[in-house]
């Protein structure tokens, strides 16, 4: 029996479309553990070497959340990525980073950051200035150094104000920095 090129991709699909759904049903059954729910509260001792790091010290589940108040230096017009007085999605996106990066706050030596290597997030609705937004992340996946985040953003009347994921990566200082080309 021969198989056509596109058939030899459609098995490839099935296979792949298996193996996920394989994968999926096996995160669903993994207990998950919220830890710290404070605010760049540190948990456990620092480590050089990722691939030594205390088992569990990353564990999907863990979460963090801030709280912004709106202001005017937060606004689309003061920002340039709009002509309205409400909050600029570019800062929204800063503010669920910040959540993000306090998720793992205190667990990554000094020697240690992350950075940000896609996000994708859907603003859903507008908030006003003197509004409270409180972004939350939640940590999803950690696959070695890639960590994926899920977050999302709510006001002050708990109306939802987006949604998404964020991926960063575990780098090391140094060497991430070494790697910049000086401006001419």
């Amino acid at each position: 029996m021969s198989l056509s090129l596109a058939g030899l991709w459609l098995a490839g699909l099935s296979f792949a479309g298996l193996w996920l759904a394989a994968v999926a049903a096996e995160a669903d059954r993994r207990p998950r553990r919220i830890l710290n729910r404070r605010r760049g509260a540190v948990v456990g001792e620092h480590s050089r070497n990722l691939a030594r790091m205390e088992p569990g010290r990353l564990e999907v589940g863990r979460t963090a959340t801030v709280w912004s108040a709106v202001t005017t230096a937060d606004t689309a017009i003061a920002l340039g990525s709009g002509d309205l007085p409400v909050l600029a999605t570019p800062r929204l996106l800063a503010w669920l980073e910040a959540a993000a990066c306090t998720t793992i706050g205190g667990l990554l030596d000094r020697s240690d950051s992350s950075v940000g290597t896609r996000v994708e997030v859907e603003h859903l609705a507008a908030s006003a200035v003197g509004s409270t937004v409180t972004t939350t992340a939640e940590l999803a996946y950690v696959d070695g150094r890639l960590l994926r985040f899920t977050v999302s953003a709510q006001d002050e009347h708990d109306r939802l104000l987006a949604t998404g994921t964020i991926t960063r990566v575990i780098v090391d200082r140094e060497r991430f920095l070494g790697r910049l080309t000086p401006p001419s």
